[in-house]
């Protein structure tokens, strides 16, 4: 069985990681989405709060399945019998920072190879921290997110005369 790691924050996840998702069971028997716990970013949803937004995004994803890891990648990767991690690539400027952390995780462990897949040019605009920020600014981002992000999202947020504020 060929398994694929995905790994990201996914703050929230959005129709942009679920298409990369969906694209790689084209790929892998498996395909793991793997929340990392521990990213050095200003979170607006917990771990728990992720994976269960996540887990509901899933479910009609045959063959995608979701976990959560905090150590190194390559070695959840190992752990988990991976062959690939798998990334997506929306932008030229995602490329170096794509292109440095394959570099990394292929020294760590040169067995694993990386997939990169382009992002769909439909979706190819849509990235998590323009999700937060719309939100925030009071507007539902329902085209980029499915509707039980949203509503997770306006629970974050109170709006106030068109400007968001965290709850």
């Amino acid at each position: 069985m060929r398994i694929a790691i995905y790994p990201g924050s996914f703050d929230p996840v959005t129709y942009a990681h679920l298409d990369i998702a969906a694209r790689a069971t084209r790929l892998f028997d498996r395909v793991v989405m793997a929340v990392f716990d521990r990213p050095k970013k200003n979170l607006l949803f917990t771990t728990d709060e992720r994976l269960a937004l996540l887990h509901e995004a899933v479910a009609g994803l045959p063959r995608v399945e979701v976990a959560t890891y905090s150590g190194l990648t390559v070695d959840f990767a190992r752990a988990m019998g991976a062959v690939a991690l798998v990334r997506g690539l929306r932008t030229v400027s995602d490329f170096e920072v794509e292109y440095n952390m394959a570099q990394l995780n292929q020294t760590l462990d040169d067995e694993l190879e990386v997939v990169v897949l382009m992002a769909s040019r439909h979706l190819a605009h849509i990235s998590s921290s323009a999700v937060r920020e719309i939100a925030g600014l009071g507007r539902d981002p329902i085209e980029f997110v499915p509707s039980h992000i949203v509503t997770a999202l306006r629970e974050k947020f109170v709006h106030k005369g068109g400007e968001g504020h965290r709850a």
